[in-house]
């Protein structure tokens, strides 16, 4: 992931119409960069996928790939929110390429004895 203030500083070179982008746009202080992150994104043909608040019709004006609404809440527990489609995105994708989800490789059990 990067910050939105870092997608001009290299990422966007990246973008063309085949990686598939997972966008984090609620309403935060970055809100308006992302807006334009998602149109630089859009405009090289990258499919994005958006994480907005619920409502949130600027962002869907924009006609993206998918779309998925979480609650509006203050920004101090948007990242909870958030962090549940994330790991529900990781989970499937990891599961469609066969990863062993349920004992990834260089796992080690850790025990602490006083």
């Amino acid at each position: 992931g990067y910050a939105a203030g870092e997608m001009k500083h290299g990422p966007i070179a990246l973008i063309d119409e085949n990686p598939w982008v997972i966008v984090v746009a609620t309403h935060s202080d970055t809100y308006e960069k992302m807006i334009s992150n998602i149109q630089e994104i859009k405009a090289r043909g990258g499919m994005i996928t958006a994480i907005i608040s619920s409502g949130d019709t600027k962002i869907k004006k924009l006609n993206l790939y998918r779309y998925i609404e979480v609650p509006k809440v203050p920004e101090v527990f948007s990242p909870f929110l958030v962090a549940i489609p994330l790991q529900l995105i990781a989970y499937c994708v990891a599961k469609e390429f066969g990863a062993e989800i349920d004992q990834p490789r260089n796992l080690a059990k850790s025990v602490t004895v006083e």
